[in-house]
């Protein structure tokens, strides 16, 4: 063991915690016996779950018939959920990460009651797993859907394990140490300036984009549908109500305000239903999708500037409870159900490239397409903005940040399930952009047909009943996959819940569920957006930095808002399509923020003078520079227009040079002009990011190089204070911690350390 490390141990050896409390944590050596004491009983468990898990993949990528049912996905992913979280986090928490529970968080030694607040772990796992997850794990697994369901599948449940839950548990483990510094800081700190600085600039700029995607996301869900527009609209004010009554009229009563949540939200959904069919409701609530993109840029910002108690908050109570409430619903209605589903392990469209939803192969697409749910730097951002500052004790940081992200990827693999069991030709006449179909029931069914797909013949009945089923006027080139997700959530939840008379109720349900999910990242992503630039902006003017400061606070989220409110108003009206060219940009950009977050964990690691495993971060970092700088090299250079932005932006200005008025999917030389603008900025923003990625990542290989052989470097962490606080480190409080939990709570109330916390 080197000087370093030896170091960073006589620190924690001088700690003295106070005699006059019960232990801060439980014995190391204690912790240890426990964790590896094995009961045949416990034995029997764990085999059991390697059996079921083995099994389910044997089916799902060995045997392999005509068609497979969906109940193995879901046993697939559980079982090798729980196998990881068991065995490789704690190997990551063993020998990687050393966390101490006698050390004090920044929410206990920062203490302030406003961001730096001690939060029950529980609450805490669900504002985190709120924040984090957005469209992502909702929308890449539909949209990639069309290369079959194994290479999704393994990406999903493999990604997370190695790559995603690492992240996330590592940068939200190194950003605690570090007193809550955001990513762009630890950057500035472990790589230098150059490095730091491009790390800023990168996160910035990645940021824009990602909340913008977001946003298309719930505009193309609710266009031209007042139900949903009804819907979604009526939980801002439930949110608001939530907040002032947990502030001022029953302080204290989380449950209490959940359940009057939960109940308004319900009667929201039914009240969109009754006000859809009235002449008026329809008048006042079918908005277009521009109206819609306005509303959201304006509300981003009021919730953006508004105490976090008001909207968000009660907003992220409100949508996690929705969130895993209908996740495990829709899992327990695929037992239940079983879905045969139909499609290939792998289509075509994975080796040509040429599918309608996602030009391009398998090979790099797939990993850019499905980003969240199998790895996601989106997560970083929050993983080192908002949560670090708010945990009790270092050993939850396993239970939080690697649990949380598995919580996120089985969100992915339940998407995927609901959109693989819809019929293929609904699937692509959703999927395909309206240029392609006309956006009429008669275009979509000749273009269907004419993929040429094996066992694919839709006929327009088929597209109509759907609609009507589900209380749309069409759902012909409903793309973004939020409107996809939710037709295959209402086909498997009226097989247990109410029949084909309930499908437009769970149809709008999960439209609401996946705006909640969506709207909450919009809020948490301005936000941290906000943090960020206010801190790039400290280094010149100090006065920035201070959060309090209502007038930097409004220019940086005016200046946030307004850059992703850009991106957002070109996608709305992209001739092409806007999810279908934004998306892939959304993935590779997601991606090598994941890579620059991984950059730093492993600059970090070098530093603490870990090298036997320093692949722990080393593997996930290069898969992820290869396939995003693989991707963002297609989408620069490739002479394919479906693929390249630059080779669009050629073929769309010659022929305006040629003096044609349309050419491909746009149809006037207002369209054509827009997609020659448009893919300008997409293939600027493609380069800009994959320059400012390969500085980062240079930067902290050099970085771990000189730490190597210097045989470790110098640290950045915040001195060591004691801890006053005791809680159990996951879900469940082990018998240690349970005795240490009584121990404390048989203290005198004035004996007690005060705690500042939710």
């Amino acid at each position: 063991m080197n000087n370093k490390q030896n170091g960073s141990h006589r620190h924690a050896d001088v700690l003295v915690t106070d005699p006059d409390l019960p232990p801060v944590a439980v014995d190391p050596q204690q912790a240890e016996a426990e964790d590896r004491r094995w009961t045949p009983a416990k034995i029997a468990l764990w085999l059991g779950i390697a059996l079921l898990g083995g099994v389910s993949w044997a089916v799902l990528a060995i045997v392999r018939g005509e068609t497979v049912n969906a109940i193995w996905f879901v046993f697939a992913a559980v079982c090798t959920y729980l196998i990881a979280y068991r065995f490789y986090s704690k190997f990551i928490e063993r020998n990687l990460l050393k966390p101490d529970d006698r050390r004090a968080t920044p929410a206990e030694y920062k203490a302030d009651g406003k961001d730096h607040a001690a939060t029950d772990r529980r609450v805490l796992f669900g504002h985190h797993f709120a924040a984090i997850a957005g469209a992502g794990p909702l929308v890449g697994p539909v949209l990639a859907a069309q290369m079959g369901y194994l290479p999704g599948t393994l990406w999903i449940i493999i990604g997370v394990i190695f790559a995603g839950a690492v992240q996330d548990y590592l940068v939200m483990f190194f950003s605690m140490r570090r007193g809550g510094r955001s990513l762009g800081q630890m950057a500035r700190e472990e790589l230098g300036v150059i490095g730091g600085t491009a790390a800023l600039i990168a996160t910035l700029a990645i940021m824009i984009i990602i909340v913008a995607i977001l946003a298309l996301v719930v505009v193309n869900a609710l266009g031209e549908s007042p139900w949903g527009v009804f819907s979604v609209s009526m939980t801002i004010p439930i949110a608001l109500f939530m907040g002032v009554y947990l502030r001022y009229l029953r302080p204290g009563r989380v449950t209490e305000v959940s359940v009057i949540g939960f109940v308004l939200l319900l009667l929201a959904i039914i009240g969109g239903g009754w006000i859809s069919e009235t002449a008026w409701g329809v008048e006042l609530f079918t908005l277009d999708r521009i109206t819609i993109a306005w509303g959201i840029i304006i509300y981003g910002f009021i919730a953006a500037v508004l105490p976090v108690w008001l909207l968000l908050a009660p907003r992220d109570y409100l949508s996690t409870f929705m969130k895993i409430g209908t996740i495990i619903m829709l899992a327990v209605a695929i037992i239940v159900t079983r879905p045969e589903i139909s499609v290939p392990a792998v289509t075509e469209y994975a080796t040509t490239g040429q599918g309608p939803v996602v030009a391009g192969t398998l090979f790099p697409f797939l990993f850019v397409t499905i980003a969240c749910g199998a790895l996601s730097g989106f997560h970083a951002l929050i993983a080192s903005g908002t949560t670090p500052k708010m945990i009790e004790k270092e050993r939850q940081t396993r239970f939080i940040g690697y649990g949380g992200m598995l919580m996120e990827s089985f969100v992915a693999i339940m998407a995927l399930v609901a959109a693989l069991s819809i019929d293929r030709g609904i699937y692509f006449a959703m999927n395909s952009s309206a240029a392609a179909t006309g956006g009429t029931i008669e275009g979509a069914v000749a273009f269907v047909n004419g993929l040429g797909l094996t066992g694919v013949s839709l006929t327009p009945e088929a597209l109509s009943t759907m609609a009507s089923n589900v209380g749309e006027e069409s759902i012909v080139s409903r793309t973004g996959g939020a409107p996809t997700l939710a037709v295959g959530i209402a086909q498997i939840m009226q097989g247990v819940f109410g029949g084909a008379n309930m499908m437009a109720f769970w149809y709008h349900f999960a439209i609401m569920f996946e705006a909640l999910f969506i709207l909450t990242a919009v809020d948490a992503g301005t936000r941290v957006a906000r943090f960020m630039l206010q801190d790039s902006i400290g280094n010149f003017v100090p006065r920035f930095r201070d959060t309090s400061w209502r007038t930097g606070a409004w220019i940086c989220t005016a200046i946030m808002v307004a850059g992703w409110g850009a991106i957002l108003i070109m996608g709305v009206t992209d001739p092409l399509g806007g999810i279908n060219t934004l998306f892939p940009l959304f993935g590779i950009a997601n991606q090598l923020l994941a890579a620059i977050a991984l950059a730093v964990c492993m600059a970090i690691c070098a530093k603490r003078g870990f090298f036997r495993f320093l692949w722990i971060p080393a593997v996930p970092l290069a898969f992820a520079a290869v396939v995003t700088i693989t991707a963002s090299f297609l989408k620069i250079f490739s002479p394919v227009p479906a693929i390249g932005y630059w080779a669009q932006h050629a073929a769309f200005r010659d022929a305006l040079a040629a003096g044609d008025e349309s050419f491909g999917t746009a149809k006037t030389v207002a369209a054509m002009e827009a997609v020659v603008r448009n893919t300008f900025i997409q293939g600027t923003l493609s380069i800009v990011f994959v320059v400012l990625s390969i500085i980062v990542i240079a930067t902290a290989i050099l970085a771990t190089i000189r730490s190597y052989r210097a045989g470790g470097g110098t640290d950045s962490e915040d001195p060591p204070v004691a801890s006053r606080v005791f809680a159990p480190a996951g879900l469940i409080a082990t018998p240690a911690e349970k005795e240490l939990e009584a121990r404390w709570a048989a203290l005198e109330p004035g004996g007690r350390p005060a705690r500042t916390g939710h």
